[in-house]
Protein backbone atom coordinates (compact mmCIF):
# COMPACT_ATOMS: atom_id res chain seq x y z
CA UNK A 1 0.00 0.00 0.00
CA UNK A 2 2.87 2.35 0.80
CA UNK A 3 4.27 1.70 -2.68
CA UNK A 4 1.08 3.02 -4.31
CA UNK A 5 1.29 6.25 -2.31
CA UNK A 6 4.91 6.67 -3.30
CA UNK A 7 4.02 6.14 -6.98
CA UNK A 8 1.10 8.58 -6.74
CA UNK A 9 3.35 11.14 -5.00
CA UNK A 10 6.03 10.65 -7.64
CA UNK A 11 3.42 11.03 -10.39
CA UNK A 12 2.17 14.29 -8.83
CA UNK A 13 5.74 15.62 -8.58
CA UNK A 14 6.42 14.74 -12.24
CA UNK A 15 3.11 16.31 -13.31
CA UNK A 16 3.86 19.51 -11.39
CA UNK A 17 7.35 19.64 -12.92
CA UNK A 18 5.94 19.18 -16.43
CA UNK A 19 3.39 21.96 -15.86
CA UNK A 20 6.04 24.32 -14.47
CA UNK A 21 8.46 23.64 -17.31
CA UNK A 22 5.73 24.01 -19.93
CA UNK A 23 4.51 27.29 -18.42
CA UNK A 24 8.09 28.57 -18.29
CA UNK A 25 8.56 27.80 -21.97
CA UNK A 26 5.26 29.51 -22.82
CA UNK A 27 6.33 32.59 -20.86
CA UNK A 28 9.66 32.76 -22.68
CA UNK A 29 8.00 32.33 -26.08
CA UNK A 30 5.59 35.15 -25.24
CA UNK A 31 8.51 37.40 -24.28
CA UNK A 32 10.06 36.70 -27.69
CA UNK A 33 6.77 37.57 -29.42
CA UNK A 34 6.42 40.72 -27.33
CA UNK A 35 10.00 41.71 -28.09
CA UNK A 36 9.48 41.20 -31.82
CA UNK A 37 6.32 43.31 -31.72
CA UNK A 38 8.35 46.14 -30.15
CA UNK A 39 11.07 45.83 -32.79
CA UNK A 40 8.45 45.77 -35.55
CA UNK A 41 6.76 48.93 -34.24
CA UNK A 42 10.06 50.83 -34.28
CA UNK A 43 11.03 49.54 -37.73
CA UNK A 44 7.64 50.64 -39.08
CA UNK A 45 8.12 54.02 -37.43
CA UNK A 46 11.43 54.39 -39.25
CA UNK A 47 9.86 53.24 -42.51
CA UNK A 48 7.17 55.91 -42.07
CA UNK A 49 9.80 58.61 -41.57
CA UNK A 50 11.65 57.76 -44.76
CA UNK A 51 9.09 59.14 -47.28
CA UNK A 52 8.97 62.43 -45.35
CA UNK A 53 12.76 62.57 -45.37
CA UNK A 54 12.87 61.87 -49.11
CA UNK A 55 10.36 64.63 -49.85
CA UNK A 56 12.29 67.14 -47.75
CA UNK A 57 15.63 66.30 -49.38
CA UNK A 58 14.06 66.11 -52.86
CA UNK A 59 13.12 69.77 -52.61
CA UNK A 60 16.80 70.69 -52.34
CA UNK A 61 18.49 67.90 -54.28
CA UNK A 62 16.11 66.85 -57.04
CA UNK A 63 18.99 65.38 -59.08
CA UNK A 64 19.48 62.60 -56.48
CA UNK A 65 16.70 60.52 -58.11
CA UNK A 66 18.78 57.34 -58.20
CA UNK A 67 19.29 57.53 -54.45
CA UNK A 68 15.60 58.28 -53.85
CA UNK A 69 14.59 55.28 -55.94
CA UNK A 70 17.07 53.05 -54.10
CA UNK A 71 15.70 54.14 -50.72
CA UNK A 72 12.11 53.51 -51.84
CA UNK A 73 13.01 50.07 -53.22
CA UNK A 74 14.93 49.03 -50.10
CA UNK A 75 12.14 50.36 -47.85
CA UNK A 76 9.65 48.22 -49.78
CA UNK A 77 11.88 45.18 -49.43
CA UNK A 78 12.26 45.78 -45.68
CA UNK A 79 8.51 46.05 -45.20
CA UNK A 80 7.95 42.95 -47.34
CA UNK A 81 10.43 40.91 -45.26
CA UNK A 82 7.71 40.45 -42.65
CA UNK A 83 8.23 38.78 -39.30
CA UNK A 84 11.25 36.63 -40.09
CA UNK A 85 14.02 38.20 -37.97
CA UNK A 86 16.82 36.96 -40.24
CA UNK A 87 15.22 38.21 -43.48
CA UNK A 88 14.10 41.43 -41.82
CA UNK A 89 17.57 42.07 -40.40
CA UNK A 90 19.15 41.64 -43.81
CA UNK A 91 16.58 43.92 -45.44
CA UNK A 92 16.89 46.56 -42.72
CA UNK A 93 20.67 46.54 -43.03
CA UNK A 94 20.32 47.05 -46.77
CA UNK A 95 17.89 49.93 -46.15
CA UNK A 96 20.18 51.62 -43.64
CA UNK A 97 22.91 52.18 -46.24
CA UNK A 98 20.96 54.42 -48.65
CA UNK A 99 19.15 56.17 -45.77
CA UNK A 100 22.52 57.12 -44.30
CA UNK A 101 23.59 58.42 -47.73
CA UNK A 102 20.32 60.35 -48.00
CA UNK A 103 20.98 62.06 -44.67
CA UNK A 104 24.57 62.71 -45.75
CA UNK A 105 23.30 64.55 -48.85
CA UNK A 106 22.35 67.39 -46.51
CA UNK A 107 26.03 68.18 -46.00
CA UNK A 108 26.20 69.47 -49.59
CA UNK A 109 23.18 71.74 -49.13
CA UNK A 110 23.53 74.38 -46.42
CA UNK A 111 19.92 75.51 -46.87
CA UNK A 112 18.75 71.94 -46.29
CA UNK A 113 20.94 71.59 -43.20
CA UNK A 114 19.28 74.71 -41.81
CA UNK A 115 15.74 73.61 -42.72
CA UNK A 116 13.80 73.05 -39.48
CA UNK A 117 11.68 70.29 -41.01
CA UNK A 118 14.82 68.42 -42.07
CA UNK A 119 16.41 68.91 -38.64
CA UNK A 120 13.25 67.62 -36.97
CA UNK A 121 13.17 64.58 -39.26
CA UNK A 122 16.85 63.93 -38.65
CA UNK A 123 16.32 64.12 -34.89
CA UNK A 124 13.31 61.79 -35.13
CA UNK A 125 15.36 59.34 -37.17
CA UNK A 126 18.15 59.33 -34.58
CA UNK A 127 15.57 58.82 -31.82
CA UNK A 128 13.97 55.98 -33.76
CA UNK A 129 17.33 54.31 -34.38
CA UNK A 130 17.98 54.41 -30.62
CA UNK A 131 14.56 52.88 -29.95
CA UNK A 132 15.21 50.18 -32.54
CA UNK A 133 18.48 49.35 -30.76
CA UNK A 134 16.74 49.11 -27.37
CA UNK A 135 13.91 46.97 -28.77
CA UNK A 136 16.43 44.76 -30.58
CA UNK A 137 18.37 44.20 -27.37
CA UNK A 138 15.21 43.27 -25.48
CA UNK A 139 14.12 40.92 -28.26
CA UNK A 140 17.54 39.26 -28.51
CA UNK A 141 17.62 38.85 -24.71
CA UNK A 142 14.22 37.15 -24.81
CA UNK A 143 15.40 34.94 -27.69
CA UNK A 144 18.52 34.01 -25.72
CA UNK A 145 16.38 33.01 -22.70
CA UNK A 146 14.04 30.92 -24.86
CA UNK A 147 16.91 29.25 -26.70
CA UNK A 148 18.66 28.37 -23.44
CA UNK A 149 15.43 26.90 -22.06
CA UNK A 150 14.77 24.90 -25.23
CA UNK A 151 18.28 23.41 -25.09
CA UNK A 152 18.49 22.86 -21.32
CA UNK A 153 17.67 19.63 -19.54
CA UNK A 154 14.92 18.69 -18.61
CA UNK A 155 13.00 21.31 -20.62
CA UNK A 156 14.57 20.05 -23.85
CA UNK A 157 12.69 16.76 -23.35
CA UNK A 158 9.40 18.66 -23.52
CA UNK A 159 10.25 21.50 -25.88
CA UNK A 160 10.22 19.51 -29.12
CA UNK A 161 7.06 17.51 -28.51
CA UNK A 162 5.18 20.64 -27.43
CA UNK A 163 6.35 22.65 -30.46
CA UNK A 164 8.90 24.94 -28.82
CA UNK A 165 11.78 25.75 -31.16
CA UNK A 166 14.79 28.01 -31.02
CA UNK A 167 14.23 31.49 -32.39
CA UNK A 168 16.72 33.42 -34.52
CA UNK A 169 18.28 36.62 -33.25
CA UNK A 170 17.53 39.92 -34.95
CA UNK A 171 20.77 41.36 -36.25
CA UNK A 172 21.39 44.59 -38.08
CA UNK A 173 24.94 45.18 -39.19
CA UNK A 174 26.16 47.98 -36.93
CA UNK A 175 28.42 49.47 -39.58
CA UNK A 176 25.48 49.77 -41.95
CA UNK A 177 22.95 51.29 -39.57
CA UNK A 178 21.76 54.79 -40.30
CA UNK A 179 23.08 56.86 -37.45
CA UNK A 180 22.75 60.38 -38.74
CA UNK A 181 24.31 63.11 -36.68
CA UNK A 182 22.39 66.18 -35.70
CA UNK A 183 24.40 69.36 -35.34
CA UNK A 184 22.46 72.19 -33.73
CA UNK A 185 25.40 74.58 -33.61
CA UNK A 186 24.70 75.84 -37.11
CA UNK A 187 20.95 76.17 -36.59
Amino acid sequence: MLGIYILIGLGVVVLVAVVLIYNGLVQKRQMVRNGWADVDVQLKRRADLIPRLIETVRGYAAHENTLFQEVVAKRGAALAAGDDPVARGTAESALSQPVARLVAVAEAYPDLKANQNFLDLQKELVDTENKIEMARRFFNGAVRELNIAVESFPANLMAGPFGFRQSPFFEIETADRALPSVDFRGA
